[in-house]
């Protein structure tokens, strides 16, 4: 019995791939129909994707497979979806990234704001959280947490040092490494995580769920307008600012002590001159170590700038865009994309170049200086695998829509539907909240569950980005376990904390930016969106699926 219980544990993984599809078969064999063998290859990836039993890329890539050998959709169609507009927007947005870290502007980005706000323990929580949803606008979330976490260890450890805080709570009858962390320990290391999520919904670059949407809208609606740059930017930055001052309020509350000045948190953590003191040096200590400003540094700040101009603009909807002036013919934001992760490589990272015209012979280079990326470092560095998790989504909403699925289900969907567009709101939001807690993939999330949405809104006549794009919101506020997304599960090991210490701060957190999102969205979005039922969203010549 022993033995046949650490089998199934030690192999449930290959147990899950090799029996899922045989567990799956009646969805399509009780009703062989176009949309139930899209449904059974749904079922399939839903399932690989929550267990991970296999990587999520290569769960996406079985798209490749499932969708022609079971009639549902041709390989050339599969195979588009995994290089198109988005994802090459996404390869740029990556590469902005890359570029960033390779020569430390984030950084030094991040310890001068830090040090303007202030260093008392409460504005370095408000410099740090600032600097990360920043950052976080424009690099993946994940990298976000990862540049703030040394920052925060850091001047975690210099204050521990002075004798001002207590990392960890001591407790003489365990060891070091099992001591609990202290309320500020917890509420530094939380906030990168949190702080990182909310900046990456303030930009369309700044998560691959954003993209993901992106991509999902276009594919069930190529005659639409898409999801542009400027008005995501509009909307979401905004809605960001607000959500993350409030959640800086939740934690200082819950950890820090705020509004309880008398409580045993605060007084530990009332900072004198001393406490400012030390902080400073740790933070000019750590901008001396960094040295003057680099000319890769410039060169990536005039890329990266250059490019959220060009993005704005493309087609910022009070004016006409750039590319109307150029071209007659559709421009994305892939081209921008591709220009600037073009530039990355062509432009020096050091101009050693200049000594050529010199009168300094030591001076004079030997070899071209290599550019800010090379191919080898930026290889490296990509996540291809975010590229392959996008594609298969794309590829699924292009199956979904062809084979009716989504019909079918949104058909029965409107049974349940309210006629109030705002409970739909609410309803729809906090089902993609809820999902997203324990679906470790926030793309994973979008895939499911936008294009059933949208096709939904079709039916119904309400715009489709009423309801889709506040659901693929709601999709990134994974705040409630360590293994919700990445960013969590990051802070959970340096700052010792388990799925409990989460949780508390979660809820509220959970609590927070939904309420946020569910009031602000149907107030603020009509100023950005026209959301009178658009004649792309209607649904023409539909066959209607047979079940």
């Amino acid at each position: 019995m022993n033995r046949t219980v650490g089998f199934l544990i030690t192999y449930y993984k290959i147990l899950i791939t090799l029996l899922t599809p045989f567990v799956c078969l009646p969805i399509f064999l009780v009703h062989d129909t176009k949309a139930t063998r899209c449904m059974y290859s749904f079922a399939l990836m839903v399932i690989y994707w929550i267990t991970e039993s296999i990587p999520p890329a290569l769960t996406s890539l079985t798209t490749m497979v499932l969708f022609p050998l079971l009639g549902v959709l041709n390989s050339d169609k599969v195979a588009k979806n995994f290089m198109n507009d988005t994802n090459m927007m996404l390869l740029g947005s990556i590469a902005i990234a890359i570029a960033m870290e390779n020569t430390g502007l984030h950084v030094r980005i991040a310890l001068y704001v830090i040090k303007c706000i202030g260093c008392s323990c409460k504005k370095l929580h408000i410099g740090l959280c600032m600097v990360t949803m920043f950052i976080s606008m424009w690099i993946a979330n994940t990298a976000a947490t990862a540049l703030m976490i040394p920052i925060v260890e850091g001047t975690l450890v210099a204050l521990q040092t002075q004798g001002l805080i207590k990392m960890f709570k001591e407790d003489p009858t365990k060891p070091p490494e099992d001591w609990r962390p202290s309320n500020i320990t917890k509420c530094y290391y939380i906030s990168a995580a949190y702080c990182s999520t909310i900046g990456g919904s303030g930009c369309i670059i700044g998560s691959g769920a954003n993209l993901a949407f992106k991509g999902l809208y276009e594919v069930m609606f190529p005659d639409s307008p898409g999801v542009e740059f400027s008005k995501w930017m509009m909307h979401n930055t905004p809605l960001m600012l607000v959500n993350n001052i409030a959640m800086i309020l939740w934690l200082q509350i819950l950890f820090l002590g705020l509004f309880r000045p008398f409580s045993k948190t605060a007084k530990e953590l009332s900072a004198g001159d001393e406490a400012i003191a030390a902080t400073k040096q740790v933070i000019n200590n750590k901008i001396d170590e960094l040295g003057p400003l680099k000319f890769g540094e410039i060169a990536v700040a005039i890329i990266f700038v250059g490019s959220i101009i060009l993005w704005f603009f493309r087609r910022p909807g009070f004016m006409p865009g750039w590319p109307e002036y150029i071209s007659d013919v559709k421009c994305g934001d892939a081209v921008v994309a591709i220009v600037a992760f073009t530039l990355f490589f062509l432009v020096p990272i050091e101009p050693s170049f200049v000594w050529f015209f010199g009168n300094d012979e030591s001076k004079v280079p030997d070899e071209a200086s290599k550019g800010i990326l090379t191919w080898k470092y930026f290889n490296a560095k990509m996540h291809w695998n975010m590229i392959f998790v996008l594609g298969g989504g794309f590829a699924m909403a292009d199956a979904a829509k062809e084979s009716g699925m989504t019909s079918l289900i949104a058909d029965y969907l409107q049974d349940y539907m309210s006629s109030s567009a705002f409970l739909n709101l609410v309803v729809f939001c906090s089902i993609g909240t809820f999902m997203t807690q324990f679906l470790s993939s926030n793309v994973a999330c979008i895939t499911i569950m936008v294009p059933i949405i949208l096709e939904a809104c079709s039916m119904a006549e309400i715009h489709p980005m009423y309801l889709g794009f506040s659901n693929a919101v709601a999709c990134s506020f994974a705040y409630f376990l360590p293994v919700s997304t990445p960013p969590n599960a990051l802070v959970a090991g340096p700052a010792r904390m388990n799925g409990a210490d989460m949780m508390v701060a979660g809820l509220g957190a959970i609590a927070i930016s939904l309420t946020l999102l569910v009031f602000i969205f149907p107030v603020y979005a009509p100023l950005v969106w026209d959301f009178n039922f658009p004649e792309w969203a209607a649904i023409k010549n539909v066959t209607e699926p047979e079940f």
